[in-house]
């Protein structure tokens, strides 16, 4: 679940991390009018889920008022890489002696959460990362350790900050993992981190990702699920309560379980075809739920074969397979399916697949197997 940039900087503050004083507004009177109350100079911000803006035209400096209704009007409604901007984040200009760059994510191979800092800020880090690695300090955090202020304090001077910025740096840097673990982040950076004129670091910007497994926890957390952008196939799947994501490939995809998704989206990979989409069912496959997720995939044109991937664990493969013949008969499909049902009562329901078999539906013993005849059929 991403945040838009002032959804990010409500959530930083939250957790006690110095953000610019503003206000999210979707008119030019309300540009004005928020500006006029804040102060000037103020920034003008588009409110989109992609980085670039300020290339686009989308980050303006305003002094009066005149500028503010000019640049808001520009900016309300410009596309900025496929997004149209419906918000616009009015913020009080602050002054900049240095950016830098701070972020929390998790390391899956290293089961460690993993910090970067670098006195490199404003850029993207990927640029910092292929141009000078060596100018980002990396700290790697045991999730039952945590992050004390002698780590946090260590690693800033391992990334050649400012003297002047330490204290305050270290201060964000531990208010900013309280916000990464508590609020259920999957990311959370700032870039850039200012070092004021004045002496103070403030976060002047706000990435932050949220875990939207972890919504049932977390109060107020609707008004994110409201600003998320989805295409027409993955806001069906989330009517339907799916895991989607659309992705760019012909063979259409469909697992219990994310784990197993994501081994069906890279087999389908590996064996030379490209995976329409990953859609996990979760544990549960009954006709139901297999019918919403055929009806997802086949309203993508783009799809040419199905890949319905299943192992039956607590779910039995014959409940399983029954659910797919129920749910083909309520759903006319118009590519071609192949499945694979392995683990708990797998030969039940290979058995009762057996009886429906046609050019239209097919069944393979393994996962290579059925993900080629996928791929094939696709071509």
């Amino acid at each position: 679940m991403d945040l838009l940039e002032y959804q990010g900087k409500q959530f930083f503050a939250q957790y006690g991390i110095p953000v610019s004083p503003g206000e999210a507004v979707t008119t030019v009177e309300d540009a004005v009018a928020a500006a006029e109350r804040i102060g000037y100079p103020v920034v003008v911000k588009a409110q989109v889920h992609v980085g670039g803006r300020g290339k686009a035209g989308g980050v303006k400096l305003a002094a009066n008022v005149d500028e503010v209704r000019e640049h808001a009007g520009n900016i309300i409604g410009l596309d900025i890489k496929g997004h149209v901007v419906k918000t616009i984040w009015i913020e009080f200009a602050s002054d900049i002696a240095e950016e830098y760059y701070a972020s929390f994510t998790l390391d899956r191979s290293a089961k460690k959460h993993l910090g970067m800092l670098s006195a490199q800020g404003g850029v993207e880090i990927e640029t910092v990362a292929e141009e000078d690695p060596d100018a980002i300090a990396k700290i790697w955090i045991d999730p039952v350790d945590g992050l004390t202020e002698a780590a946090a304090r260590e690693w800033v001077l391992a990334a050649k900050l400012n003297p002047d910025a330490t204290d305050g740096a270290v201060d964000i840097l531990l208010k900013l993992y309280t916000a990464y673990t508590e609020g259920d982040a999957d990311l959370c950076e700032i870039n850039p981190l200012i070092l004021k004129p004045t002496g103070e670091v403030h976060a002047l910007d706000a990435k932050v990702t949220l875990d939207g497994n972890a919504q049932y926890r977390h109060e107020g957390w609707e008004e994110y699920e409201a600003t998320q952008v989805r295409d027409d196939r993955e806001q069906a799947a989330y009517d339907k309560g799916l895991q989607y994501v659309g992705l760019e490939g012909s063979v259409g995809v469909i697992a219990n379980g994310a784990g197993l998704a994501m081994s069906t989206v890279d087999i389908v990979n590996q064996v030379g075809g490209k995976p329409a989409n990953f859609l996990d069912i979760g544990g549960g496959a009954n006709a139901e739920v297999m019918a919403g997720a055929l009806e997802v995939i086949n309203n993508d044109p783009d799809v040419k074969s199905i890949f319905i991937n299943i192992f039956g664990g607590i779910t039995k493969g014959d409940e399983v397979a029954n659910g797919i013949v129920t749910a083909l008969g309520r759903v006319k499909i118009d590519a071609p399916i192949v499945i694979r049902i392995d683990g708990t009562n797998a030969e039940e329901g290979r058995a009762i697949l057996a009886e429906h078999e046609s050019d239209m539906l097919q069944s393979k013993p393994t996962m290579l197997e059925a993900a080629r005849t996928a791929v094939e059929l696709a071509k």
